[in-house]
């Protein structure tokens, strides 16, 4: 495939799934931006919530499993359960491509239905409505893109690991771009323009990967159909089984990790200066501008990271993917304790935008670590006939800690001190480092890397 590449020596369906990832991850954050300060700054609230379908039985679930929430935890609860519920219905989505329609069509109605959700969003009284389609839209768009990047490559193509990586800094650009440009519409225009614009992000996504439709890679859904499916063998089986517990401690980490679209924002807008220059330029940051930082960074630092890998490996140094994963719940601990310092040193008042600029730089750092090469693992590690749905395993922490645990752990917001908010963070990111460490030997055989 390398004599068709055209994008640093790839083939061209990489760049076709580059695209198309990248204008769903602009919808993704724009929503990921607006979604916490809309609820609590303003859908939420008397006077408007009233006209939310299904707000009383939403409400009445919520306090029954949590009890009595104020508008603000119930924000997070909401905002928890969506972003978790977006990376569990991955499996659904991985299952229905590697069963019954293929990769290909699953995409294409997947992001169908996220267009769809992003402009019901214009209404508020949609909200619940909007948000189903955008969950189940995100389930069937997910894991089938991520899936097919390494459906491109033959196994044992050393080019795999650099492909998720060039795949990753797409899913950052469209990051970088949402808070810019959804954010900035939905905080200083209307919150209904930041969520159409969401919603333009997934026609281009849809005009990405129609026009690169016979650059993908071929799929052998017929077969799989008219033949019987032959059983795993046991050492496919263990394969499944050292990745399925992956699962345990990286959830811990997305649960930390994601409080940047959820505490971090409220952080930001209630406590932190966000003057550009204080005392000479009072211009205020806008809040959703703050979520840009980490895919900024992304690009800033990628390249230096993937060089560096490059010189342990010609050393034989190189980290095994287990031991960089480790690494990146470490500099995730160590984030959340500059958070920490920050609000203990300024009395969890208004403090400087710039300990934001340090967490993130420590964060970003950490995530290039543990995320895209938690992909590439999957990729190679799981069983071809079950690749989708292997690689939606991979974002089931997604789901549990990036979602539920997450938006559990930001109700503590208004019940801790700040400082003792960020130190529990830092504590949980430990914890979740410890878990890989006591896993990576055990699991070495299964887990090191096919270069």
């Amino acid at each position: 495939m390398s004599s068709s590449g055209d994008l640093f020596g790839h083939p061209r369906g990489l760049t076709t799934l580059f695209g198309t990832e990248m204008w769903e991850r602009f919808s993704y954050y724009g929503m990921r931006a607006l979604l916490i300060l809309y609820l609590t700054l303003y859908l939420l609230l008397p006077g408007r919530v009233e006209h939310v379908l299904f707000y009383p039985q939403v409400k009445a679930m919520f306090e029954w499993m949590a009890g009595p929430l104020n508008v603000q935890q119930l924000s997070s609860l909401i905002y928890g359960t969506y972003t978790g519920l977006v990376y569990a219905t991955p499996l659904l989505g991985g299952w229905v491509a590697d069963r019954f329609l293929g990769q290909r069509r699953t995409v294409t109605i997947g992001i169908a239905t996220m267009a769809a959700g992003h402009f019901m969003m214009a209404s508020e009284a949609l909200l619940f409505p909007a948000l189903l389609l955008l969950i189940f839209g995100g389930g069937f768009f997910k894991t089938n893109t991520s899936a097919q990047v390494g459906m491109l490559y033959a196994p044992g193509d050393s080019r795999r690991d650099r492909a998720y990586s060039i795949f990753y800094v797409g899913v950052n650009i469209g990051a970088f771009l949402a808070p810019l440009v959804a954010g900035t519409l939905g905080e200083k225009v209307g919150w209904h323009y930041g969520f159409a614009s969401a919603g333009v992000g997934m026609l281009l996504a849809l005009a990405v990967y129609v026009r690169g439709w016979r650059n993908l890679p071929p799929e052998k859904r017929d077969e799989k159909v008219k033949t019987p499916r032959a059983p795993l063998t046991m050492p496919e089986w263990k394969s499944v089984g050292a990745l399925v517990l992956l699962v345990i401690p990286s959830t811990l980490w997305w649960a930390c990790y994601e409080q940047q679209g959820n505490t971090l924002a409220l952080w930001v807008n209630d406590n932190t200066n966000r003057s550009l220059i204080p005392g000479l330029v009072d211009w205020q940051i806008p809040v959703t501008w703050f979520q840009a930082i980490n895919s900024l960074m992304i690009f800033a630092f990628t390249p230096f990271l993937i060089a560096l890998w490059a010189r342990q490996a010609k050393r034989i140094s190189e980290p095994s993917s287990m031991m960089k994963m480790v690494y990146g719940c470490a500099m995730l601990s160590v984030s959340y304790l500059v958070l920490a310092f920050s609000a203990w040193w300024g009395n969890s008042l208004q403090v400087s935008w710039f300990w934001i600029l340090l967490y993130f730089a420590i964060l970003t750092t950490g995530e290039i670590y543990l995320s895209p090469i938690s992909m590439s693992l999957y990729s190679k590690v799981a069983p071809v006939r079950i690749a989708s749905f292997m690689m939606a395993v991979n974002y089931f922490p997604n789901f549990l800690g990036g979602g539920f645990l997450q938006g559990w752990l930001g109700t503590y917001w208004s019940v801790l001190s700040k400082t003792d908010f960020f130190l529990m963070m830092a504590a949980i990111g430990l914890l979740s480092g410890a878990g890989m460490l006591l896993i990576e030997k055990p699991l070495r055989s299964l887990l090191r890397d096919q270069r």
